[in-house]
């Protein structure tokens, strides 16, 4: 008797772990489908750099998903950050770029926000952040 209901609570201990991970794989096939964007950092750190020197930087990303990633938009908490956004759709797989200009003349310190959009099935709007100080 004892063996019999060690099996049943084993067999219904198992069933409810295959039943979990299916739930979990079949919500994580339904994640991807579609463009995803995963950037390599999320910010850019210029440390100190001096006056007039080279404000460019780049946020590498890669497309995730199983559909072609389009950059709608790419856009600067202020006009002394100038991004550039890939203009031709990224593959599944495939790896793009967001190039930031600082403008290095301005002294003193780097917060800004770079907000980029996206056909991005879980991330469509994502922030972007560069830090540092012009002296």
């Amino acid at each position: 008797m004892y063996i019999a209901l060690t099996n049943q609570k084993l067999m219904k201990n198992l069933i409810t772990a295959f039943s979990f991970f299916l739930a979990f794989n079949f919500g994580s096939f339904a994640q991807t489908n579609g463009p995803k964007i995963e950037f390599e950092n999320s910010v850019v750190d210029y440390g100190e750099i001096p006056r007039g020197s080279d404000g460019i930087r780049v946020f590498n990303f890669v497309n995730t998903g199983n559909k072609p990633l389009e950059i709608t938009k790419v856009y600067s908490s202020c006009g002394c950050t100038i991004p550039k956004k890939p203009e031709a759709p990224i593959a599944p797989g495939k790896t793009g770029k967001i190039q930031v200009k600082y403008d290095t003349n301005r002294l003193g310190p780097i917060r800004k926000t770079i907000t980029v959009n996206s056909n991005s099935t879980e991330t469509p709007i994502v922030s972007l952040k560069i830090k540092g100080v012009v002296h």
